[in-house]
């Protein structure tokens, strides 16, 4: 159990029942654009950073002057997008290059020779944990829906049982395994390594895949009797001897993630011997002079291990290996990365003014109101953001922005945790995060809709379907992550 201490020695402790009545009014006001006023997201996150902060001047004296919410406002878009942006955005073309080769087709059915038509649903989670690491959520499923409808036209089997492991593989990497914009934002708001994010996500996310698969996705099809739709595609696929290898394809998709892994080895082996007590500035100062002083070598695999640099580079040889070897010209390839940047750019700024939300928590005094509130509540920190993001997901519909959300209210209880946490516990309450935000899927999720259409379902056959699927997922993985809490 984490016990939470307000700082109360540098600044005047706000009132607590007025900021946290002004947090609710933001939430439900953020709830009620996106959901009642259609408004974008990115533009609604921003319309409530600036009222909550205007309201704050009023309530809380500590808090930043109404000619300081501008400022504030662009210092935390700046400060968010730094990094979440150059990999999502980077990540965004890996996976345009995949998906424009062949490679994700390449991926599923490689995995369905290997595992034989019998086995296919467990060909086709792990066709959907894998191809989700470096390929958007959605676009994955347009790309592999002619292949579940061959599937069950060949098989005679209904098409959920092939439908519902895809997509449960693919949630799960989507929201517990960087570089997917969810888990790395959550990472960069919370100071953990994505490395240690990547190794706990896996951990968490591949067991919770083998009970949540073919096993509980075969008894939940047999709710519905769903035939295939009859809008389903007659496309048929690229030819098997121009796809690129599957070893290439799986090689590419590793890389970063084997480099990511590296360099967080390195650097917590380097730097486990710096003692506590050190202030921020600090601690990084020392951590600096400690990698710098290491071996030549280990020096490089930090370097390229950094998440920015080993995702750049899996890109580049994507670009040289599946495009360029293949034959596309460098306007072919331009187009594709120009093309793949576009949904990504919509997901930066949404994450971005997911960085102003915190901010503005901050700047407000919102979240040590939030802080002192439940510093008299003997609860878990790993429950509470479970909690949060549940409760944000419910009610709003979109994971991404459940998981921003739970993370930026979790700041404040990361920060003034005692003892401090370590990058295993952060990396837990990231996965708990994502385990809350994943779960419940309902008709506020486009998610739903799109897993609705493709498997040929109506809105009560999808509610009993992938609704106890993705409920189950939740579940299911946050009691992996309480049992893991108790050991790190």
């Amino acid at each position: 159990m984490i016990h939470l201490l307000a700082d109360t020695a540098k600044t005047v402790a706000p009132p607590v029942a007025p900021m946290i009545a002004l947090l609710f009014f933001g939430i439900a006001f953020l709830l009620v654009l996106i959901l009642r006023f259609k408004l974008q997201a990115f533009l609604a996150l921003l319309v409530v950073s600036v009222l909550v902060s205007i309201g704050a001047t009023f309530v809380n004296p500590e808090a930043a002057g109404i000619t300081e919410i501008g400022a504030t406002i662009t210092k935390s878009m700046g400060g968010a997008l730094g990094f979440i942006a150059t990999i999502i955005g980077v990540g965004a073309i890996f996976g345009a290059m995949l998906e424009h080769s062949g490679g994700t087709q390449a991926l599923a059915n490689t995995l369905l020779k290997r595992f034989g038509q019998e086995r296919a649903p467990w060909a086709m989670l792990v066709t959907g944990f894998i191809i989700s690491i470096p390929v958007f959520l959605d676009v994955a499923l347009v790309i592999l829906a002619p292949l579940l409808y061959a599937l069950a036209r060949d098989t005679k089997k209904p098409l959920l049982v092939f439908g519902l492991p895809l997509v449960a593989g693919m949630i799960i990497t989507h929201a517990f395994v960087p570089p997917t914009p969810g888990p790395v934002a959550v990472a960069y708001f919370l100071e953990v390594s994505l490395g240690h994010v990547i190794m706990w996500g896996v951990a968490v996310g591949l067991p919770t895949a083998i009970i949540c698969g073919p096993w509980l996705c075969s008894k939940v099809a047999t709710l519905v009797d769903v035939p295939i739709p009859e809008h389903a595609t007659t496309v048929e696929p690229m030819e098997e001897a121009k796809l690129p290898p599957f070893s290439l394809i799986l090689a590419l998709i590793v890389l970063p993630i084997v480099l990511i892994l590296c360099n967080t080895i390195i650097e917590q082996r380097a730097t486990a011997e710096i003692a506590a007590g050190l202030s921020k500035a600090e601690r990084g100062a020392e951590v600096a002079r400690l990698l710098s002083s290491m071996a030549g070598w280990k020096q490089a695999l930090h370097f390229i291990g950094h998440p920015v640099i080993s995702l750049m580079l899996a890109t580049l040889l994507a670009i040289w290996f599946l495009g360029t070897r293949r034959g596309a010209t460098k306007e072919q390839i331009l187009e594709i990365s120009t093309k793949a940047l576009g949904p990504a750019g919509i997901i930066i700024l949404i994450t971005g003014a997911g960085g102003v939300f915190k901010g503005v928590l901050k700047s407000t005094g919102i979240d040590v109101a939030l802080t002192t509130m439940f510093s008299s509540v003997n609860i878990s920190l790993i429950v509470l953001a479970w909690v949060f993001a549940t409760l944000i997901r419910i009610a709003q519909g979109s994971a991404t922005i459940a998981m921003l959300t739970a993370a930026g209210l979790m700041t404040a209880f990361v920060a003034l945790a005692d003892p401090a946490l370590s990058q295993s516990q952060l990396a837990l309450i990231t996965c708990a995060i994502a385990s809350g935000a994943t779960g419940f899927s309902h008709v506020n999720d486009s998610g739903f809709w799109m897993i609705s259409r493709y498997m040929g379902m109506n809105e009560k056959q999808t509610l009993k379907t992938w609704t106890l699927v993705s409920t189950a997922i939740s579940l299911v993985s946050f009691s992996i992550i309480l049992i893991a809490w108790q050991f790190v």
